[in-house]
């Protein structure tokens, strides 16, 4: 179930090139012919059958594999494993697309396979929108390698001179008497030769399936139900288990009466793990109602009085107080004291969970001398490892199986669903698959840090910002995760984007105040950018207001020296019509946001009502993301992206009481709905500049751009998400 390669929706042609290139060569031998037939799997090579023994040759030939990223058959097949977790932004096709692109291959024999972790493939990791970003190189050379070693081994086959010979469509050409031979008849040959070490690189100008809309190699399988998730895996002898975990963070069991979840039918056995109490049953409904009847007495630990409002309150004491710095220019906020003017606001963010539509599973099977694990994971290695950790087991001998991921946005990088799995797997010796409620998921995440934020700016005389000052508060995501990487008091996730505010503010200053309230927190899409871009971009209105300039006029002044932030805005406010006459009731908001190495601007149109309910209409995006691979899927994730936005502006919040998360399910957490949805229109900036990531940049600058709009139709600010009508309400 890991990773299965695609169908093929088209007829084969290696039989056929096969033949035409060994009846129109006059330089090959009989031998050569056949060989070259056999390979290829031809039926018929000149009216004549060829030997049994010819077909089983073809049967056992090894294919060219020449790195660890690809394999060409010796039917012509070219098949590109993938270590990258597939998660709706589209690596099973980007990714074949970049070798396919060098390999010169016919696009219609490309297929994927998922990779099993090993060290060949280094870390394989899925988050950081690093995958396009860290394999372009390698694999675009992997390509180049493959189609090197194909066209040297026609060269010798022929007996030319290889620069006469170039790859053309999954065959090579020979140029001076345009004979052909297909990938698969040179697989034998090409695998004898030595792997160039660095061979050349075709120029972006000559792509031909790099930069264009090609269709999705998964998308069938994802239509007819074959594509495989977490939750579709059956393992024979398989048992199935729900965990209850203490609704108060930090709380642990101290005691639970077995017998009501025993009585249930079904149920099999009650486990006591590392993260609560486990029912195992033998189906996922009966694991359901075991865990719904079970009486578990908790320790509720030191958090069991905690609230939101406590979190806000400790914010806001913190903020009072000077922080670690992360940036300084000019005289920071001394600078403030000479300032004609300076403006101050609090800007605040809320806990938010990831809210997969695939709640968190796993299926495990432990055996004393290796173990499988089939789940929807971000991070295959991270999952390897801790699964050696939780085993004793080696890393080689545990086989992790990536399944599709009914989506991630980060939170598939943990691992609390896998140990639970593993945990159990072992205790019952039989495979097990865990499976999370609705509200298991949104009690039990690794949440998007509430943040605190506090901003001033001083103006000249003539309005023009000299002095720009942003103290944030909140956890540092990385103390729990990789603590290493905070240096100087920094979390570095924390203050990415405010850090590197790109505005031409000649004294700049922004510190940041660590603050565990004890509400565990992971990285959510687009990580810190998501809740700095918010406070950043809709101070920065506040800022043109108070010098009386058009926000967008103000945004394009501060960046004349960032080309390619100008550059996304300007075409943004292009594309939006920034300035013409909107129908009445309407507002347009605009904000422009670097994260993952690419730029995105978004102009936002929205409407408020008089009860204070806020639509937005229509949300122009531009995105300069350097080489674009695929258009279709660049402007999908710019889309999910935004969508994914406007559920945390509009409607996201997790809220503390005596130490439990309220939100259960999608009644009281909920997401934006079809009905709901903007008109969205993507414009990509072309772009010669190294590729930048696009599964998480299009999220950041939609709140503020929504924000924005909706001050540009009421004149209210909304300085505390997510944007509440009665705030708005009129009367």
């Amino acid at each position: 179930m890991a990773g299965r390669p695609t169908r093929s929706r088209r007829p084969e042609r290696a039989a056929h090139s096969a033949r035409s290139a060994s009846a129109t060569d006059p330089a090959l031998s009989r031998r050569d012919f056949l060989r070259l037939g056999a390979l290829a799997g031809a039926g018929l090579v000149i009216g004549f059958r060829l030997p049994l023994a010819g077909d089983a040759r073809a049967a056992a030939a090894k294919p060219l594999a020449p790195n660890a990223w690809l394999r060409v058959a010796p039917d012509g097949t070219v098949t590109v494993l993938i270590a990258r977790s597939e998660m709706g932004q589209g690596v099973r096709t980007a990714l074949p697309m970049l070798v396919a692109e060098e390999l010169e291959a016919d696009w219609t024999r490309v297929r994927f396979e998922q990779a099993i972790p090993e060290p060949r493939y280094g870390s394989m990791s899925t988050g950081g929108s690093r995958s396009i970003r860290s394999l372009h190189g390698p694999l675009r050379k992997a390509g180049a390698q493959a189609r090197e070693m194909l066209v040297s081994a026609a060269a010798l086959t022929w007996g030319v001179d290889r620069a006469d010979c170039r790859a053309e469509r999954g065959e090579v050409v020979h140029g001076a008497t345009s004979r052909r031979l297909a990938y698969g008849a040179l697989v034998e040959r090409a695998a004898t030769l030595e792997v160039p070490a660095d061979p050349p690189l075709k120029d972006p100008g000559d792509w031909k399936i790099l930069g264009t809309r090609v269709a999705r190699l998964d998308a069938r399988e994802k239509v007819d139900g074959s594509a495989g998730f977490g939750l579709d895996v059956r393992v024979p002898a398989m048992r199935h288990a729900a965990v209850v975990r203490c609704p108060v963070f930090g709380g642990k069991a101290a005691g639970f009466d077995p017998a009501p979840a025993r009585a249930v039918r079904g149920v099999t056995d009650v486990v006591q793990i590392s993260s609560g109490v486990a029912v195992v049953a033998d189906s996922t409904w009966a694991a359901f109602q075991g865990a719904a009847a079970l009486t578990v007495r908790w320790d509720e630990g030191p958090l069991a009085g905690l609230d939101s409002a406590a979190i806000r309150r400790r914010f806001a004491e913190l903020a009072a107080q000077p922080g670690a710095v992360a940036r300084k220019e000019g005289e920071g906020a001394g600078a403030l004291a000479h300032a004609a003017r300076t403006l101050e606001a609090v800007y605040e963010t809320p806990y938010l969970a990831h809210a997969t539509m695939e709640p968190m599973n796993c299926t495990a099977h432990v055996r004393a001398d290796a173990c499988d694990i089939w789940v929807a994971t971000q991070t295959a290695t991270g999952v390897q490892q801790r699964a050696a950790q939780v085993t004793g087991l080696k890393p080689e001998v545990i086989r992790v199986h990536t399944q599709y991921l009914g989506g991630g946005f980060g939170r598939r990088s943990e691992q609390d669903f896998v140990v639970e799995a593993l945990e159990l797997s072992r205790a019952v010796s039989a495979p097990i698959q865990v499976v999370w409620s609705r509200e298991d998921d949104l009690r039990h995440d690794y949440y998007r840090p509430a943040t605190y934020h506090l901003l001033r700016a001083g103006l000249d005389e003539a309005g023009k910002p000299l002095v720009w000052t942003h103290r944030l508060v909140g956890p540092a995501i990385l103390r729990r995760i990789a603590a290493g990487a905070i240096q100087n008091g920094i979390d570095p996730t924390s203050v990415e984007g405010a850090a590197g505010l790109p505005y031409a503010i000649p004294n700049l200053e922004v510190d940041f105040v660590e603050h565990d309230a004890g509400i565990p927190t992971g990285f959510w899409r687009s990580v810190g950018n998501s809740q700095n871009a918010y406070a950043v971009e809709c101070f920065v209105d506040e800022v043109a207001a108070a010098a009386g300039r058009d926000p967008f006029d103000l945004r394009r002044a501060l960046l004349a020296g960032k080309p390619r932030h100008l550059g996304v805005l300007l075409l943004a406010a292009e594309k939006a019509g920034w300035g013409k006459p909107l129908a009445a009731g309407r507002a347009r908001g605009i904000a422009v946001w670097e994260s993952f190495g690419s730029f995105v601007a978004q102009v936002a149109e929205v409407s408020v009502a008089t009860d204070g309910a806020v639509r937005v209409l229509r949300v122009v995006c531009a995105v300069d993301c350097g080489l674009c691979m695929n258009p279709a899927i660049v402007e999908a994730q710019m889309e999910s992206g935004i969508v994914y936005g406007l559920s945390a502006a509009l409607k996201g919040e997790i809220t503390i009481e005596k130490g439990r998360v309220v939100q259960g399910n999608f009644h009281d957490y909920e997401l934006l709905r079809l009905g709901e949805c903007p008109a969205i229109e993507v414009h990509i900036v072309p772009s010669r500049e190294p590729p930048g990531g696009i599964g998480e940049p299009g999220t950041p600058p939609i709140t503020p751009a929504v924000v924005n709009a909706v001050f540009a139709a009421t004149g209210r600010r909304v300085r505390t998400l997510p944007i509440r009508a009665e705030d708005l309400r009129q009367g």
